[in-house]
Formats: structure tokens, sequence, C-alpha cells
């Protein structure tokens, strides 16, 4: 290499193609489906930590009238009825029996109704998915340059700027909720305790609402931008949707050859009937159908072989070499050729015009119909 063209030298295998090509494609179904095996499917956690917040809270102070009468039963059983008791290990074991039986019976409702609304909310979100795939430990997930990259990825940034922006509405809203209801704190010194519950059930469950409808929005917005990431994330380059045609339906080219093969075995068995054959109709270039008649064992003719152009030429080629009677009727032969399959019998519209054929065929062997 010149000596001023040798610092310009540029490897161009840098530039190569991988082979795999951008991944600008939609996804397959075989792709979304290989990928829901694997636990890989876009849901809103956002949302669904919303929605079970509201539900939570509807249950809360739907339920604090019966919390309230399950407190009221077992305050009352246990200053009014059993202060006589002595204060032994069996008085303390039973009291506390009792009391975490009364702590379960007031907040069973609301467990069950955030338990069943976060089945349902994940449900309808992702369907019924079970796989281990995540659970699977990987070695690059060690990997502190991975790590780092996550640490500074789009998606952690984003879900930085929700965190705020939670933190903020929730300040807000708590803020806006406690001013409202300020003038209250006062009067509590000189209310019962079932009523400064109520009042203060009515706060929370405003300040409760407030938040999770404005984290429902949030939600909502995240949904959308997991459906965003999910879909990008699955997205395919045009050599992965041909390998995965190729895996699926078969290399294109071993498919060709596979019938190219069989192509020639069916004419291979076709040319080994033309010798057998009576005769060979032809119209005369280029169509060619050769038929068979054994009054023995065959109702009527049967079409063993036919070619068009090239193998009618072959077929008349082997007639000839095997001393098959060649007949030329070019109607008989194009209406033969597009009206019966090989190993067909004559149809029954044409029985005249085969009969008169091979009675000239018969005729030419000498043969006694």
């Amino acid at each position: 290499m010149d000596e001023q063209y040798r610092y310009f030298f540029i490897d161009l295998q840098l530039f190569a193609d991988d082979g795999m090509g951008e991944k600008t494609e939609k996804a397959t179904p075989r792709r979304r489906e290989e990928a829901r095996k694997k636990g890989q499917v876009f849901k809103s956690t956002d949302l669904n930590s919303a929605i079970i917040l509201i539900a939570g809270s509807v249950a809360s102070f739907v339920a604090l009238p019966y919390m309230i009468e399950n407190l009221q039963a077992f305050t009352a059983l246990y200053i009014l009825e059993r202060t006589q008791q002595d204060f032994s290990n069996d008085y303390v074991y039973l009291l506390l029996l009792e009391g975490l039986f009364v702590m379960g019976k007031m907040i069973f409702p609301i467990f069950a109704a955030t338990f069943t609304t976060a089945l349902l909310i994940t449900y309808l979100q992702v369907g019924f998915v079970f796989s281990g795939e995540s659970l699977t430990p990987k070695l690059e997930r060690l990997n502190p340059v991975e790590g780092f990259k996550r640490i500074f990825s789009k998606r952690a940034l984003v879900e930085l700027l929700k965190s705020l922006l939670k933190v903020i509405v929730t300040g807000y809203i708590v803020y806006s909720v406690m001013s409202k209801h300020f003038f209250l704190f006062p009067r509590f010194v000189d209310m019962e305790l079932i009523a400064c519950l109520q009042a203060l059930s009515s706060i929370v469950f405003e300040m409760a609402m407030k938040v999770g409808l404005v984290f429902i929005n949030i939600g909502i917005i995240d949904y959308i931008f997991q459906w965003y990431e999910h879909e990008k994330s699955l997205k395919m380059s045009k050599h992965e949707i041909k390998q995965e045609y190729k895996q699926t339906e078969g290399d294109p080219q071993l498919k060709s050859r596979q019938r190219r093969i069989q192509r020639e075995i069916a004419m291979q068995r076709m040319m080994a009937e033309v010798p057998k054959a009576d005769v060979v109709i032809t119209n005369p270039t280029h169509f060619a159908v050769v038929l068979k008649y054994e009054a023995s064992k065959m109702e009527a003719p049967v079409l063993v072989a036919k070619g068009k152009d090239f193998m009618a030429l072959k077929i008349k080629e082997v007639a000839k070499i095997h001393e098959v009677v060649i007949v030329e009727n070019p109607l008989l032969a194009r209406t033969l050729y597009y009206n019966a399959e090989i190993g067909d019998p004559v149809p029954e519209e044409l029985y005249q015009a085969v009969a008169e054929v091979l009675a000239f065929v018969y005729k030419q062997k000498k043969r006694v119909v």
C-alpha cells in the first residue's frame, strides 16, 4: 500500500452487518407466545397499587362499624366481666389468643377485599401466566456494567420521575385535606373515642380516595408506557423473522428441493407406465395424454400419464422407443389433459371419442376388440 494512503486505511469489517439487522418488525405470534411462556408480560404495578389502595380504603371505611363493634365487645369482656380473674400466665395466654382472634376478625374483610382485587386486576392485565423463568439465576445480573446500565436506563429514569410525582402529589393531598379538617382536631379532646375514630376514618378515607384516584391516572399512563416498552422489546429483525419461518414452516430451499425430488419421482413413475399403455393422444406438440385399458380389470380406460410441452415431448419419445401407438387428436388431448388426473378413468362424456381412438389402435395392432 502506498505511503500516502496508509493512514487512511479503514477496516470495513467494522461496518459489516452481523446478520441480525435492526429490530424494526412487529413480533410474530410465536415470538409473543414464547415471551409469555418465559413470563415476559407487561403490566403496571402502579395501576395495581392504586386500585388496591382504593379497594382497601373502601373496605376499611365500610367495615369500620363492624371493627368498632368487635373492639367494643372485646374491651367490655375484659374490663367489665373478667376483672376479677387473677393475672396469671394462663390469663395472659388466653388474653393474647382472643386478642389475636379479634384482630383477625377485624382485618379479614380488608385483607379479603385487597387480595381479591389484586388477583383480579393482575389477571385482567396479564391473564393466567405461570413461569419459573424469572426465578432462574442469571450470571449477567452479577455483571456490574449491566447493573450500571439498568440504573441509568430510560426505565429507571421513568421510575424515578414517577416516584417523585407520587411523593409530591401525596404530600399535597395530605396537606390540603388536613388543612380542610384542621378545625376538628381541637375538638377531639371533648369527643368520645368512637366519635374520634369515625371522624379520623372519614379524613383518612378522603385522603386515600384522592390519592388513589390520582395514582390510577398515573397507573394508566404507566400501563401505556409498559405496553410500549414491551412491544419494543419484542420487535424482531427481518433476519429473525426469516429464521423463525424456517423453523416453523421449513427452509424454503429445502422444501423446494423436496418438491423437485417428489416431481422427479412422480415423473419416473409416470414414464414407467408409458411402455405399458395402449395409446398416446397428442395435439400434436403441446399436450400428450397416455391411456391404458384392460377390459378384464377396468370398467373404462384409465389415464396413466400426461404432460405438457417438454413433458409431452418426453412421453412421445418413450412411446416411440416402446412402439406405443401415437394418435394426433388435438381437441381430445386438451380435453383429457384438463379434465382428468393421473389414475382417473376417462370422463363418461368422452367414452365415444376414446372408444374410436382405441378401435383405431386395436386395428393397427390387428387385435380383436
